[in-house]
């Protein structure tokens, strides 16, 4: 049995105590009690890549773009030379490949020691021949019908930041586990670990608390990784494995190769054999919102190769997407008690004029190593950073029927936000320090008054159709 074989075999096998990075909720009532009755289910529908200001910042609803007094946005980075890149309104909801990037290394140069000023340069030095206004750019509502429409008719939570200042996997990790656990890039090959506390799915069916991963990804592939037994998985991921640093190898960028990623349930690759009679598809996602019987939690994922509008997908269609799922949820039998947040992994090297703030290091594991890939590095350098400081903003959206109208929210908070819902419905132990010092998101509703979106709003339609 080799290592990969013998790894995934310890997490698979070994029985998990989820949580313990602090006191229940309700120290007084047993873990796994229900302690917000009017909520029955949390849908999460996570897309890609993309920041606040470069979907919402023209929305008028919440902190958007800087502008002058007549309205034009006037926010900008200089370029190396210190000519300045001003945002402007991109032309097409197509994007371009890898422009810009948003990798550990390219956050933190946009970060820049908290001026933000590093969005043009970054496209610059780590993509050389790409415009640094794709960087700059942002998209209006004539471009995001049904996601301003969505943005004015629910809480807006504009202070909603990035878990980290790095890639998709890393986020997406704080999201199921309030740690990324060391990781610090998107590269397949360093995703074989566990966290010590387990994820949000361990501690959901440890207490018998139904959830399920809705996905988009149809065909043999999750069949052969995901079903086909402990043996397949192994002999499919060396396969990947093996393709991944023979592509990196040609193209000289394998660090930011996730080809793997299928569902949210992936960040974490070993001991997937637990979670695979919790898969199920989006087609059934909607039929069980229409039959009012979704389970406690729901994470939706898109496809992340066609439609999670990471680049270089058209937008347009993520959004259809989202507004299908969105939709389903509003117009389904269980909408009355339906807390559903719609969000992104990370802001995907788009500019974002709000510094990320500092914030608690989940304390279990300090970032890992690069391969010195367009970093300037040698390789195995350590990367520089840590987990003690959130990413740049991202757009966010709580949808209930008991919202508060007009609400913006500026609670600053990250993904582990969500953990902290799941943890005070039912009274659950937080995974890390992290997702302890998280905020619930529960100033985004009232469940004391009668729900103000009994009847479900009209939503504008998306720019395409679904």
């Amino acid at each position: 049995m080799g290592a990969l074989a013998r790894a995934e075999a310890r997490v698979s096998g070994r029985r998990l105590r989820p949580g313990g990075a602090g006191p229940l909720p309700f120290p007084d009532r047993p873990a796994g009690t229900d302690c917000l009755p009017q909520v029955r289910h949390i849908v999460v529908v996570m897309m890609e890549n993309h920041s606040f200001d470069n979907y919402l910042g023209t929305a008028c609803r919440g902190d958007g773009l800087p502008v002058d007094g007549n309205g034009r946005v006037t926010a900008s980075n200089p370029r190396a030379d210190g000519t300045p890149v001003p945002a402007s309104h991109l032309p097409s909801t197509a994007q371009v490949a890898a422009v810009p990037t948003q990798s550990w290394e390219a956050s933190h140069w946009q970060w820049a020691g908290g001026a933000n000023t590093g969005f043009a340069t970054a496209v610059e030095h780590f993509t050389p021949g790409g415009d640094p206004a794709r960087a700059m750019g942002y998209w209006t509502e004539d471009d995001l019908p049904f996601y301003h429409s969505l943005a004015r008719a629910f809480p807006v939570a504009d202070r909603w930041f990035s878990s980290c200042l790095g890639p998709t996997i890393p986020n997406r990790r704080f999201l199921l586990a309030a740690t990324a656990h060391g990781l610090t890039t998107d590269r397949v090959s360093h995703c074989f670990d566990y966290p010590p506390n387990g994820t949000i799915f361990d501690a959901l069916t440890h207490h018998g608390i139904s959830w399920a991963n809705y996905h988009s990804v149809s065909g043999a592939r999750p069949l052969l990784t995901h079903l086909g037994g402990f043996h397949a998985t192994r002999a499919v991921r060396r396969v990947w494995h093996d393709v991944e640093h023979a592509l990196g190898a040609a193209r000289g960028d394998a660090g930011r190769a996730k080809s793997y990623l299928q569902f949210s349930a992936d960040a974490f690759p070993l001991g997937l054999t637990r979670y695979v009679r919790h898969l199920r598809t989006v087609d059934q996602f909607c039929a069980d919102a229409a039959a009012g019987a979704l389970p406690a939690v729901s994470f939706v994922d898109p496809d992340f190769h066609a439609d999670s509008e990471e680049n270089p997908q058209d937008i347009s269609v993520g959004e259809a997407f989202a507004a299908r799922v969105v939709n389903a949820a509003l117009h389904g039998a269980g909408w009355p008690g339906t807390f559903l947040v719609w969000c992104y992994d990370e802001h995907g090297g788009y500019y974002d004029h709000v510094p990320p703030p500092e914030a608690v290091d989940p304390g279990d594991r300090p970032p890992g190593r690069t391969t010195g890939r367009a970093t300037g590095r040698p390789a195995g350098s350590t990367t520089g950073g840590a987990f003690d400081r959130l990413g740049f903003r991202v757009p966010a959206v709580v949808v209930s029927p008991y919202a508060r109208p007009g609400y913006v929210s500026h609670v600053t908070r990250d993904h582990t936000s969500v953990l902290k819902l799941v943890e005070r419905k039912w009274n659950l132990p937080p995974l890390t320090a992290r997702d302890a010092a998280a905020d619930d998101l529960l100033d985004c509703v009232d469940l004391d008054a009668p729900p103000a979106f009994a009847t479900p709003p009209v939503l504008a339609p998306p720019a395409r159709a679904g």
